[in-house]
């Protein structure tokens, strides 16, 4: 339906050329039937309302029926509409089509995505001499944008018959009245960011014609953003997304009922997919059996595959999944040889028969540089195949298809091929044969998920592999025996034992020196590389002692921690720190290289970080510039992974106790490292939290339960993460940056700003416009999320990566905690009592010179 009503002339003047037409009987002649004209005045205007929808219905637009800049076409059954419209704060105008029923204009399709309307100008669409539809600015004759229908229309069958009609599916197709058979032209071939059900992606084998998807640029701006979604051509088809030339995320090949790497991926009564693979096409497509159910697929910005449904109660799009998800959808995280599982504490592990091509990279939590072979494949000299199950399949680019084969027709066609490294059946009703040669790449293990993948291996990882098997076949028969006999007095006596194990190394590690596993230095080497502690070589100093600059004989370049003698940091502290961080490995922690034990001198010796710590940088107002937004983006990234791997990754559950910018370290490609770990605690498995009577640390980094409780856990280091992550965006302190008000500081002030709507006021103006505001406030809100004033309202580390970098919803977000300095606290709980004192600060700063 068109919603506003033209003007009575251009209805008359329109509805005379109609009915001037050769088709019809009617003739009116004004000049010399005056006395009937208004009879038929009226009898025209009857007619405009009942006989011009027989022939061109509501939802339709025609060679004389223009949709004008605040009209809106509407399918006949009111599910879709078409019109002009401005996304988010854009004052720009295009063409597209979006939910009729649904309060929240969601848009699916844009028609000029790349040349908008300006909101100056009146748009109107209508249809050309050659049955094109054209999108004009105001009076222009040249459209801004236009169907570009090949045909003359003209030379085919008269512009009057075309018309361009909105379906109740979402497309909007050329008709010719004369010749309903088929159309002349489908929005449906030219999608934008948004799948609908009976839209296709793929490739038309015919034509060349490439059905794919490409994000919008930001959420106010539809024009062609940097992702796409679209279907591989090689042999065994996939879903990617590509940035660029650049792979992010493939959905593995279709098995026959669904694509292999999304899991729970089955046809229901509601839901039904489809894969089409012929000579003349090749696509995905799906349909919903009930109509009043709105789902669609659709590409975000930044890249993300989103499953959004309509939820009517709610008023609300709630979103079923979207990928890539977890860490192991994103391409090639294991590289070559590499599979990945999300539930092991590192996600990477290498194929049978393989190992980590660099293992120092595999040591430290990155395994993109993939696995190589144990021992060299001699082919036809007793190599084999190993079965890995529930399976991701290999990227197929080097892949090859045989639907004529069976499995094991299969298996023989990949043993005659010493260039084959691995197959599997291509449908998971038994048929097909699918091989690879060459690198096995973006592997993954599933759960309850994915197909048999076989691997080949060398004659020596083949025999091994027989072996443990028969070995563990018949230790589990004993095993099964053993529990049944002796279960209740096996579980009792292992128990007694684990406790006493456990009660005498705890005892022992108290009470003795743990035997380290580094690298011991003498005094005199520390006096010599140090200059003899050397004023010139000071780099800072704290409350445990000073850093040094030093360098060791084969010239590495070192820093050198040298405990105080009246420190309050003993030999807990000091043994706490040097048993942490030798544990602990990760491009974003501090690397330490050695210690030092001699007289009365404890000294810790680090990795030489030349851009010195964080602070130097963000809290300077000329030394700032130099940190634009993609940089801080990446040290908060770098931040939140060396956190995460504390609390999660690493092999100890690690709390730090004094996340703060003059701990963290930068080294020469500004890298952000974790420092200082003298005040850190180690966790049990099962432990969440702990407390402590002394309470260390540093004013407006710690939380409120912590300063005033001393309850310590994983919450409380992610309320130092969400201090320093509003620092990092606003460049200025937490604590005295506000000095008019002394009870004002940055978390005060970021919740002041996020209420009254002026959040982009907290920005540092040092970063320019080198930032996405979206982007920014997104990281803004889980800033303060972090900071929230009750420890289960802050999410885990692993949450906030998942935020930052996806769009998905952040909780509500309440008043957050304002810790001030030693005077006080200004949040609600100070009000039960004054701010506990501290026994101890650490304010060590290691600065290159």
């Amino acid at each position: 339906m068109i919603k506003s009503v033209a003007s009575l002339t251009d209805d008359l003047i329109q509805f005379k050329e109609r009915i001037a037409s050769p088709v019809h009987v009617i003739e009116v002649h004004t000049k010399h039937k005056q006395q009937w004209f208004p009879s038929l005045l009226n009898l025209l205007l009857l007619c405009r309302f009942f006989v011009v929808p027989l022939c061109f219905g509501t939802d339709t637009i025609t060679h004389n029926k223009f949709l004008r800049d605040g009209e809106t076409l509407v399918s006949n059954g009111g599910t879709y509409a078409l019109g002009f419209f401005s996304p988010g704060i854009s004052k720009l105008r295009y063409v597209g089509i979006w939910y009729n029923k649904i309060p929240e204009q969601t848009v699916v399709w844009v028609a000029n995505r790349n040349e908008p309307i300006n909101s100056s100008s009146s748009g109107v669409a209508k249809v050309d001499e050659q049955g094109n539809l054209g999108i004009f600015n105001g009076n222009a004759t040249k459209p801004v944008w236009s169907t570009n229908v090949s045909i003359p229309i003209s030379k085919h069958i008269g512009t009057s018959s075309m018309f361009y009609k909105l379906l109740d599916t979402g497309n909007l197709v050329l008709y010719d009245d004369k010749n309903r058979a088929g159309f002349l032209w489908q929005s449906f071939d030219y999608p934008t960011h948004t799948q609908l059900p009976g839209m296709k992606i793929g490739w038309d084998m015919r034509t060349g014609l490439n059905w794919s998807f490409t994000s919008w640029k930001s959420p106010d701006d539809p024009s062609t953003g940097d992702f796409t979604y679209t279907m591989s051509r090689v042999e065994a088809r996939e879903l990617v997304i590509k940035k660029g030339s650049q792979t992010i995320y493939r959905s593995g090949p279709w098995n026959g009922q669904a694509w292999n790497g999304v899991p729970n991926m089955t046809r229901t009564s509601i839901f039904n997919y489809s894969f089409v693979n012929n000579s003349d096409e090749v696509y995905f497509i799906y349909s919903i059996h009930r109509a009043s159910f709105f789902y669609s697929i659709v590409m975000d910005y930044l890249g993300i595959i989103k499953e959004p449904t309509w939820v009517e109660d709610a008023h609300k799009w709630n979103n079923l999944r979207h990928y890539p998800g977890d860490r192991c959808e994103y391409y090639g995280k294991c590289g070559a040889f590499g599979t990945c599982n999300i539930n092991n504490d590192f996600i990477c592990s290498c194929l049978p028969g393989f190992e980590p091509k660099s293992p120092w990279d595999w040591y430290n939590v990155d395994g993109a540089q993939g696995c190589v072979r144990k021992r060299e494949l001699l082919c036809g000299k007793g190599d084999g195949f190993l079965k890995l199950e529930r399976m991701k399949l290999p990227d197929t680019s080097n892949a090859r298809v045989d639907m004529s084969l069976g499995i094991e027709d299969c298996e023989i066609e990949c043993r005659n091929n010493c260039s084959c490294t691995g197959y599997t059946i291509a449908d998971v009703d038994g048929f097909g044969c699918m091989t690879w040669f060459g690198d096995l790449i973006d592997a993954r293990e599933f759960t309850k998920w994915g197909q048999d993948l076989f691997v080949r291996v060398d004659a020596t990882e083949l025999e091994n592999s027989v072996r443990h098997s028969k070995g563990t076949s018949l230790a589990k028969k004993k095993l099964v025996l053993l529990c049944v006999l002796t279960v209740v007095g096996l579980l009792i006596f292992i128990t007694a034992v684990y406790y006493l194990i456990m009660r005498a190394r705890r005892e022992t590690n108290e009470e003795t020196n743990a035997k380290l596993e580094l690298p011991i230095f003498n005094l005199d080497s520390m006096v010599v590389a140090t200059k003899n502690f050397s004023i010139a070589n000071k780099l800072g100093e704290g409350g445990f002692g000073s850093v040094y600059k030093g360098k060791l004989p084969h010239g590495c370049e070192i820093a050198v921690k040298r405990l105080s003698k009246n420190s309050c940091q003993g030999v807990i502290e000091f043994k706490n720190e040097v048993e942490l961080i030798a544990r602990l490995q990760h491009r974003n922690l501090v690397q330490i290289i050695g210690c030092c034990f001699e007289e009365e001198e404890k000294m810790l010796i680090y990795e030489y970080l030349p851009n010195k710590s964080l602070d130097f940088l963000l809290f300077d107002q000329t030394r700032s510039m130099s940190l634009d937004w993609k940089m801080r983006y990446d040290i908060i990234f770098g931040i939140a992974r060396g956190v995460l791997y504390l609390h999660q990754d690493s092999r100890l559950r690690i709390i730090h106790r004094d996340l703060k910018a003059s701990n963290i370290l930068l080294d020469s490609k500004m890298n952000p490292k974790i420092s200082d770990f003298g005040m850190a605690r180690m966790f049990g498995g099962d432990q969440s939290q702990a407390n402590t009577r002394r309470v260390v640390g540093t004013y407006g980094y710690m939380s409120p339960e912590y300063a005033m409780d001393g309850l310590f856990s994983i919450k409380s280091d992610v309320f130092s993460f969400g201090v320093l992550l509003l620092e990092i965006i606003s460049g200025k302190k937490n604590s005295g940056f506000y000095h008019e008000d002394p009870t004002m500081n940055l978390i005060k002030h970021a919740w002041e700003l996020w209420k009254e709507g002026r959040i982009m006021e907290l920005v540092d103006p040092s970063m320019g416009n080198s930032f996405h505001e979206q982007e920014v406030v997104r990281f803004i809100q889980v800033g303060i999320l972090c900071v929230q004033e009750n420890a289960k309202d802050r999410p885990t580390m692993s949450d906030v990566i998942f935020m930052l970098r996806n769009e998905t919803p952040i909780p509500s977000l309440k008043q957050p905690a304002f810790v001030l300095t030693s005077n006080g606290y200004s949040a609600k709980a100070s009000t039960t009592g004054s701010a506990p004192s501290l026994n101890e600060m650490s304010i060590t700063i290691v600065e290159g010179r």
